[in-house]
């Protein structure tokens, strides 16, 4: 990635982010085929963030002339051994992204691209909430497993990552 410009880089990471989107749309679509509404929701949700993070990405690269390149996605897993699996992968998507990102930052810090590496700041953050999140999410699911009903009270009751953050970046289509 050192060879990389940020530029290039952060396109990447917009294709990471944008497949992210698809993979919480197909957990969200498994918890609904099984008449789990609230983690359906959750997961759109979840969906829904990820195309944000994608659009604040690209508003920041048209901020700065550069060029932005949307990407092809791949299909995605709809299907789930049991609801505990949909869970653990994405608290693996979110570690993974939280990587991508960490080598984001560095990139901007190795290059001395102060705006790049102010703007990954935010990044940083969300990430942490992302992972800890997911992390609360599969500790409920799993002792809850025997009765997923309990799941979607805990979500109903707790209303997880339904925070709004009015430090984020602007999202290119004025989504936040």
């Amino acid at each position: 990635m050192a060879d990389q410009s940020f530029a290039e880089a952060l396109n990447e990471q917009i294709a990471n982010e944008f497949g992210a989107h698809q993979q919480y749309i197909g957990a969200a679509v498994y918890y609904d085929a099984e008449t789990l509404p609230r983690l359906a929701a959750f997961f759109y949700r979840q969906a829904a963030e990820e195309r944000t993070h994608a659009m604040m990405m690209i508003q920041y690269l048209l901020d700065l002339d550069e060029e932005v390149r949307i990407p092809n996605i791949e299909s995605k897993q709809t299907r789930f051994d049991d609801a505990v699996a949909p869970v653990k992968m994405a608290l693996e998507q979110e570690r993974r992204v939280g990587e991508e990102i960490r080598a984001l930052f560095k990139l901007a810090r190795d290059k001395g691209d102060f705006r790049a590496e102010q703007f990954m700041q935010w990044f940083i953050k969300e990430q942490v909430e992302e992972v800890a999140l997911m992390q609360d999410l599969l500790n409920v699911v799993e002792r809850s497993q025997d009765n997923l009903l309990q799941v979607e009270d805990y979500i109903a009751r707790e209303r997880p990552g339904e925070e709004a953050d009015p430090t984020a970046p602007p999202a290119a289509g004025g989504a936040a």
